[in-house]
């Protein structure tokens, strides 16, 4: 990962305007009975509901569910994933179909609410339910919306936000200009494991207008053991494409996957979307190249499933934490520091600080880029605010260096520390080369330490919001020319 904030992007805009959508969250308790034992548990479901377009009362709205499901003495995955057909007139039903884990088994609750008029508040917050594993039931329950305490709280989460195309964040923006340079990369935490992924996709166009090139690397981060990398490329890069996709290596929605060094590295996954894009350059800034550079997250948080192969060892990652992101822009900053940490439940800080390397703005000190996602809404609320504050620059601060670099800043009532370690045996150097040829080298670790503090000022002091250590699943990256 690399990013100068201070190079033109040249990406030509998104001519469409996002729509809006709608986002809710909903909470349900009950119980489940399994069929191979005797009794009842209790079952506690927090979902947060997201659709591509305002509800229709009168028709059909298909919508995503993220979440929680928490169940007695045997499971809590804050991982739900499922989707919901949101029909209460046209179809007279509201059906939920969620995944979760639960002791290592993957699960199905599929079960609707039926909706009728002579009992229109019953039908609208009980949900039967069947719990299926592959295809085979083994257990049924009930889930009631609380209407007394659940109500209010559920009509003041209503937000309707703009809705992006991540599809059509996955997609090349070069347009056959010279100098410029476009990442797809990708990282992953293998909870069983504790190793960490990182895969890189980039296409160089060079400054003095000769062909363009794909190329990229694999790197496994193993608990135990040396770090291992293989570099794949360079290749031509062929028009038209949906995303990356050179000589069987692919980055598209939802599927990675490719080989390097004739197979030495290979890897084959799927990728499960949790989030909303998170833009961590203003959001105007991906869409209309009036900033020097753009990096975003098409989906803040994402899971990843399938195989990672590295010299004959062979990892199977099932709902493994990470996301994948994307760059554009001339080439490398001077000097840059990237983090993306997943903080557990739904919670992501994504950071890129980095000073550029035109004439004047390399005296300055490194601007900031931090975006929080943290229950349900993202701080600071416009990316501007980290990096240039109301008062000039400096509001949000960086001390890049290793193997600890932190950043600290102040955004309204919030105030933010983030100290981020990458331990030297856990890192690995590797050469970028820019479109005008020049170089620089980024050190890269996929199994760096993080602890982050978030403050809020209440009633004359500051008060611990919340904090966060990661140990071994913070991915990071400290670049220098």
């Amino acid at each position: 990962m690399s990013a100068d904030p201070a190079t033109e992007a040249g990406a030509r805009p998104d001519r469409g305007m996002p729509e809006r959508g709608t986002v809710f969250t909903e909470t349900m308790l009950g119980t489940l009975r399994l069929d191979d034992t005797e009794g009842t548990r209790r079952i506690r479901l927090d979902l947060r509901v997201s659709a591509d377009r305002v509800l229709r009362p009168t028709g059909t709205t298909e919508a995503r569910a993220t979440g929680r499901v928490r169940i007695a003495d045997w499971a809590d995955d804050p991982d739900v994933i499922g989707e919901l057909e949101i029909s209460p007139l046209a179809r007279r039903r509201i059906r939920y179909r969620l995944t979760f884990t639960a002791q290592g088994r993957r699960l199905t609750l599929d079960g609707w609410k039926s909706v009728t008029p002579r009992r229109p508040v019953a039908s609208m917050t009980v949900l039967p339910y069947t719990l299926y594993e592959n295809g085979t039931r083994i257990g049924t329950g009930t889930l009631r919306f609380p209407v007394t305490t659940g109500l209010l709280p559920f009509l003041a989460s209503f937000r309707f936000p703009r809705r992006e195309n991540t599809g059509a964040l996955h997609a090349p923006r070069w347009n056959g200009e010279p100098g410029r340079t476009e990442v797809w990369y990708t990282t992953v935490t293998d909870p069983a494991t504790g190793s960490g992924l990182w895969l890189h996709h980039e296409l160089t166009a060079p400054a003095d207008g000769s062909a363009p090139h794909a190329h990229g690397w694999a790197a496994v981060f193993p608990k135990d053991g040396p770090v291992r990398h293989a570099r794949f490329g360079p290749a031509a890069w062929p028009p038209g494409a949906a995303g990356f996709t050179v000589n069987g290596v692919t980055a598209l929605p939802g599927t990675l996957t490719g080989s390097a060094e004739d197979g030495a590295l290979s890897w084959k996954l799927t990728e499960r979307p949790l989030a909303e894009p998170l833009f961590t350059f203003p959001r105007w800034s991906w869409r209309r190249p009036l900033l020097p550079a753009a990096q975003i997250l098409p989906a803040a948080r994402a899971r990843y499933d399938g195989t990672f192969t590295h010299d004959g060892t062979t990892l199977t990652l099932t709902a493994a934490p990470g996301a994948s992101a994307r760059i554009y822009g001339h080439g490398n900053a001077r000097r840059w520091a990237w983090l993306h940490a997943d903080l557990g439940g739904g919670d992501v800080l994504e950071i890129v600080a980095a000073v550029s390397t035109r004439p004047v703005l390399r005296a300055l000190p490194p601007l900031v880029f931090l975006r929080l996602r943290h229950v349900g809404r993202t701080w600071p609320r416009r990316a501007e605010r980290s990096a240039v504050g109301w008062a000039g620059l400096g509001r949000f601060r960086a001390a890049v260096g290793l193997p600890t670099w932190t950043v600290e800043g102040r955004a309204g009532l919030r105030r933010i520390r983030v100290e981020v370690t990458q331990p030297p045996e856990r890192t690995l150097a590797l050469d970028y080369t820019d479109p005008d040829g020049s170089h620089a080298v980024c050190r890269n670790s996929e199994r760096a330490d993080a602890h982050v503090l978030l403050e809020r000022w209440w009633f004359g002091g500051w008060r611990t919001e919340a904090e966060w250590t990661l140990r071994g699943t913070a991915h990071a990256e400290v670049g220098a020319r």
